[in-house]
Parts: structure tokens; C-alpha cells; sequence
């Protein structure tokens, strides 16, 4: 916003009602290492910026799947820190967070966050480092938004799914009251790093997991990058090169919507990043997370989808590619709570109070095209539900 137009937002000497609109500037700051403890740990050291010439003060918090997969890696930090030492100063030692929904699922889990910040005398220029899977990032980023008011967060996903999208995205939340993400902030990450070598203990099952967040955001920004997913399935499953391209990009897309897009702290009525999101996370909580998250967004995106093709033009053969990209990364599957309809479309009520307004709801008109409607049909998305599970169902 210009000088020139703040003057003409400028309230008149006697006018007690002032509505004055005003820019806040961000930066966001995306790095992608190979071994971020080693070859590449200039990467961290160039985030953990000085401050009047003070050492920074770094707390590290890591998820327990990624401590006990790697039990080498809480050695490498501690070495990382001796070895510039002049550049950080570790406050406390490396501390250790149930991995998964388990650490979003206990707000008592924030308060100990909140102690281990207060005893370190962490400030709003020290820094947090989470290491470990969305949930983890998801955790730790709310209890950093809202000690001193923000202390830095440097994420450092250790999922494909984290690192090609929750981990890219400004919100922080724990879940409460058996709602997904009820409790939560926006708040942009000092930094991301995204590290190939910490995914690489991942299963062949969560390693998967993560793209059903590329499928959906080529399906609402890129045709071609959909194209390549499709034609590229075998090798993401077998864990080959391209895969790294396909994270990569999927993190440059919700990295560009976010600082691009116009709505980065979602005040509008759309919330186009969470296509096929509406029943992912009702499927989440009635399956107890017994489906990952990944997985419960690719029936999700799956349902949209078929429903895209039934109400909105979506051509029937797009969608068939749709189920077909899916199929072929391993990421659809039957589950008896996608039969539990009605349950089911209590995630629509629940989506529209999160986002607050109207019920507002990404579909497709054209791969790469999407439209926001208002209303759903329960008849076309209950045809739609029975078209991905009878279509999981036969070939399974």
C-alpha cells in the first residue's frame, strides 16, 4: 500500500470511527537439503540468525517415530551445536514428542511445551526447531505462536506429506473436542527444510502417504503437473528420483498459493487448499486416525473428484485418471466409515464452522480449474462415495 493511499484512508479530525486497512510484511524462507546434519548443516546455521550480537538461543523438539527410526540422530544435532557452538547456543536438552494425532490429541502436551520454553527463558529471537511428521510441526507450531507471542519456528518436516504440504503451511493447530485442528493459530514459520535424509526411515506405506497432497494441489493449480504425477506412480512408490521432484514441487505450489494467493490467514469464505479435505478429516476422526492422514485425503480428493464429474462437468474420463494416479500410488482403500454416510456428511457442517460464513466447498470444473460452490447434493455425493468404494472394492 502506497503513502498515497493511507492519505485517503486518514480518518478526519473529528471522525471517532476509524477503519484503517494496513499490509503486514512476511517473509517465508523454503530450503531443501540432502543431509541437513552434515554436508548441508550451513542451511540451518544461515537461519538461526544473530541478534545484537547474541548467540541464538535454539530449543530442538523431535517427533518419537523419527527419534527411534534414527537413534543416531539426536548425536548428530548435539554435534552439529558443539561443532558451532559460537552460533547456537542449545538451551536444555533434545526434547521428545509422541509422534502422530497422539501429540494433537492431549492440550496437556502444549502446557509442557509451554514450561520447557518458560525454564529455557526462550524469547521471541530464540528458536524453536521441531523435527518430525505434521502432527509433531503442527504441535510444536502452536505452542511456539503463542509463547511471548511467537517465538521462531524453523519446521524441519520428516514426511513426504509434511514436507510437500503441512509443513509449507502457516497454521498450527491440536485438535479438541474430537474436531480436527479446533484449536489453533496462523503464524508463518521463520523457516522450512525440507531433508531427504530424514524421510528416508519413512515405510513404503507413509512415504506414499504424502502424495495424495501433490495429486490434490496439481488437481487444483497445474494439468501438466497432474500428468506427470499420473505417469510417475510407479516410480514414486519404488521411491525413485522423481519423487523428489514431485515433493519439490508440490511444496513451490502451496508455497506460492500461500504467498500469492491473497488469503494466506484464510478471512475469505474459500478455502481452496483443502479440496476433498471436508470428509478427509470426518474420516480421520471416525476411523479414531486409524487412517493416516494421507490416506483419508486421497478418498477425500477421490470422492470431490467423482462428485466434480456428477454435478460440475468435470469430464468422466479426467476423473478416471483421478482415480486411476491414486490407485496407482497405493493410497485408495475401503473403509467401513466411508460407508457410514450420514456420519459422514457431518463433516460438512463441521468444515463450514472452521472456516465460519457459509458452506463453501472447492470442486472442479476442469483439471487445473476450480470453482467454489455452496451447496452439496446428498444424492450425487452419496453416488459419488459408492463409486469410490465399490471402485476400491473390485480391485482390491
Amino acid at each position: 500500500m502506497t503513502a498515497q493511499d493511507l492519505s485517503r484512508h486518514q480518518p478526519a479530525a473529528s471522525d471517532n470511527n476509524v477503519t484503517v486497512p494496513f499490509v503486514v510484511k512476511f517473509q517465508h524462507r523454503l530450503r531443501f537439503t540432502r543431509d541437513l546434519f552434515a554436508a548441508d548443516s550451513e542451511t540451518l546455521l544461515e537461519l538461526l540468525e544473530t541478534s545484537e550480537g547474541r548467540v541464538p538461543r535454539v530449543q530442538f523438539w523431535m517427533d518419537e517415530h523419527v527419534a527411534n527410526a534414527n537413534p543416531e540422530l539426536k548425536h548428530r544435532i548435539r554435534s552439529f551445536c558443539q561443532q558451532h557452538s559460537e552460533k547456537v547456543r542449545v538451551t536444555g536438552n533434545i526434547q521428545i514428542l509422541p509422534g502422530g494425532e497422539d501429540v494433537k490429541n492431549d492440550i496437556h502436551i502444549v502446557e509442557r511445551m509451554l514450561k520447557c520454553f518458560n525454564h529455557a527463558d526462550l524469547d521471541r529471537r530464540s528458536y524453536v526447531v521441531a523435527i518430525g511428521g505434521g502432527a509433531v510441526l503442527d504441535a510444536v507450531g502452536f505452542a511456539a505462536a503463542i509463547a511471548h507471542r511467537g517465538i521462531r519456528l524453523i519446521r524441519i518436516p520428516t514426511t513426504t506429506l509434511a514436507q510437500g504440504d503441512s509443513g509449507i503451511g502457516v497454521k498450527n493447530s491440536i485438535n479438541l473436542f474430537q474436531k480436527k485442528n479446533w484449536v489453533g493459530t496462523f503464524a508463518v514459520p521463520w523457516g522450512v527444510i525440507n531433508d531427504r535424509k530424514l524421510t528416508e526411515t519413512l515405510s513404503d506405506r507413509d512415504f506414499r502417504c504424502g502424495f495424495s497432497e501433490a495429486v490434490k494441489v496439481s488437481l487444483l493449480k497445474d494439468a501438466d503437473f497432474f500428468r506427470r504425477i499420473h505417469e510417475s506412480a510407479a516410480d514414486i512408490c519404488d521411491r525413485n528420483e522423481p519423487a523428489w521432484s514431485v515433493i519439490a514441487e508440490s511444496a513451490k505450489w502451496h508455497l506460492k498459493h500461500i504467498t500469492e494467493g491473497g488469503d494466506p490467514f484464510e478471512m475469505l469464505e474459500a478455502r481452496p487448499l483443502d479440496y476433498g479435505h471436508w470428509s478427509a478429516h470426518k474420516l480421520e476422526t471416525m476411523t479414531d486416525f486409524g487412517l493416516r492422514h494421507g490416506e483419508a485425503v486421497a478418498i477425500g480428493v477421490a470422492v470431490d473428484t467423482v462428485y466434480s464429474s456428477l454435478a460440475h462437468g468435470l469430464p468422466a474420463d479426467d476423473a478416471e485418471r483421478v482415480l486411476d494416479c491414486l490407485d496407482r500410488l497405493g493410497l485408495l482403500m475401503d473403509h467401513p466409515a466411508l460407508h457410514d454416510t450420514e456420519t459422514l456428511f457431518g463433516g460438512l457442517e463441521e468444515f463450514r464452522q472452521h472456516l465460519g460464513g457459509r458452506l463453501t466447498i472447492t470442486m472442479l470444473k476442469q483439471i487445473g480449474s476450480p470453482i467454489n460452490v455452496h451447496s452439496i447434493d446428498h444424492t450425487l455425493m452419496r453416488e459419488a462415495i459408492s463409486h469410490v468404494a465399490d471402485r476400491v472394492t473390485s480391485t482390491a
